[in-house]
């Protein structure tokens, strides 16, 4: 089965770039289109894509509030991806935080917009870690260093969540690590749980924003 895309973005000739990129791929279907956030639960309803590719910048209603309402509402919700102009965006740093699952740039040449779209869809996250550091480093708070505290994590969590806010991916760990891609999944879950984060982006916003990862 392809992996199903509903594109959201205001400038129409920025979807039309994206639809020809991904339409050009076997495994990769576009199934729709939406000029503006307010579009897009209706059409994630009607449509199930696997992957929103969502502009942060939008007129009526911007991609921040389109990700809280999708996650909010849709039982086993899409996999959002935010596309932006500037990897140091404040509200793509918000987008993170109310859920999405990563974000690419527009600038990125094809074969990096088609990976991030086959990443994101097989449950990894996409982030610029210097672009995280540099934003979590305004957002450092209590509350945050209270939650990592009392996650409790073992030793070899510690190591998975570190190399997760360094950018890897679950096969990249599982070969740093020496381990099972398998096994890393199953610590990857156990952070995830412990810290009650929805997914391993909020997993490493939260590492960065308690310190205990720190910005470089």
């Amino acid at each position: 089965m392809p992996v199903t895309v509903l594109l959201v973005d205001d400038e129409q000739l920025v979807r039309a770039g994206l639809h020809a990129i991904l339409s050009a791929q076997p495994d990769i279907e576009v199934v729709g289109e939406a000029a503006d956030g307010a579009a897009v639960l209706p059409l994630v309803r009607e449509l199930r894509p696997d992957v929103v590719a969502m502009d942060v910048r939008m007129p009526l209603l911007d991609g921040i509030e389109a990700t809280r309402a999708v996650l909010r509402a849709v039982p086993s919700p899409p996999k959002i991806l935010v596309v932006t102009t500037f990897e140091n965006d404040e509200y793509v740093y918000e987008a993170l935080r109310a859920g999405a699952d990563g974000f690419l740039l527009k600038r990125a040449r094809p074969a990096e917009i088609v990976h991030a779209v086959r990443l994101v869809a097989a449950g990894d996250s996409l982030l610029f870690p210097a672009a995280v550091r540099s934003l979590a480093a305004a957002h450092g708070n209590a509350r945050a260093r209270a939650t990592m505290e009392r996650a409790a994590l073992t030793a070899r969590e510690e190591e998975v969540l570190r190399l997760m806010a360094r950018g890897l991916s679950n096969a990249e760990i599982a070969g740093r690590l020496v381990v099972g891609t398998e096994t890393v999944k199953t610590h990857v879950s156990a952070v995830l749980g412990k810290l009650g984060a929805r997914d391993r982006t909020q997993a490493v916003i939260a590492a960065y924003e308690s310190g205990f990862v720190a910005p470089r």
